[in-house]
């Protein structure tokens, strides 16, 4: 039985609603968290939520930092599909977070030694406290395809068929999203003082059950937060429904 803690919630909406209220009370008891952040269609209304909580009760992030799990290699600075532009417009732009604490993985002339520079970045501020983490439907986590090592660091990863098809809606008609992406490894996920795990829809459902009914396997690397002691799970009933009564 895995040690995760699940909380059910009507609806995406809810969903949302809770993510946001938790990372918020976070913030609130520890100013200056450092959280790890995620991007995709799962996270806009968490944080449309979240911003919204900062602008109705004060709730300040300029002491908090906060590093993202991934950025594609190869996009113009400024694309409009880059997770820096993502966070940017559903996010950073709206709360006092200091630009200089919200960091991601920047691929430059030698993205080896960009992914080094990554891992040495959290380190220095103690770690990540709170780590945000979509699923995708075959068990990924970050840019961590099927087949990752569980121990894996900071690292340039290629992104399946399946993932980057899943993806090709963010970008402009007649682009796809680049082969390559920085990730956080599965190991610097890991190291996350706790981890919120964020699944919505029934197209999650098997997922979802892989990661935590399922024995570990590298074929679902979502399976790896077996391991953490502080992992919880916030999903809508669609998502849920493969879990069963008693997960």
């Amino acid at each position: 039985m895995t040690k995760a803690q699940f909380q059910v919630f009507s609806s995406p909406e809810f969903v949302a609603q809770a993510v946001a209220s938790h990372i918020a009370e976070v913030v609130r008891a520890r100013p200056q968290t450092v959280l790890g952040l995620a991007t995709g269609k799962t996270f806009v209304s968490i944080y449309e939520a979240l911003v919204r909580v900062s602008a109705e009760t004060g709730l300040s992030f300029a002491e908090a930092s906060s590093f993202n799990l991934d950025e594609y290699v190869g996009l113009p600075v400024g694309h409009s599909a880059s997770f820096r532009r993502y966070m940017e417009e559903h996010f950073f732009r709206h709360v006092d977070l200091p630009a200089d604490r919200a960091l991601l993985p920047e691929a430059g002339d030698d993205a080896e030694a960009a992914c080094s520079a990554y891992e040495a970045a959290i380190a220095a501020r103690g770690g990540v406290d709170v780590q945000l983490l979509g699923i995708g439907r075959n068990g990924h986590i970050g840019f961590n395809e099927p087949g990752s090592a569980f121990d894996g660091r900071t690292q340039v990863a290629r992104l399946t068929p399946s993932t980057i098809a899943a993806n090709t809606s963010d970008f402009p008609p007649g682009e796809v999203p680049p082969p390559e992406a920085i990730t956080m490894g599965i190991g610097t996920i890991l190291d996350a003082h706790a981890i919120v795990l964020v699944a919505t829809g029934a197209a999650k459902a098997e997922a979802l059950a892989r990661a935590f009914l399922a024995p570990m396997d590298v074929d679902c690397p979502a399976s790896a937060l077996q391991q953490h002691a502080h992992v919880t799970v916030f999903c809508d009933e669609a998502a849920f429904a493969g879990m069963g009564p008693k997960a």
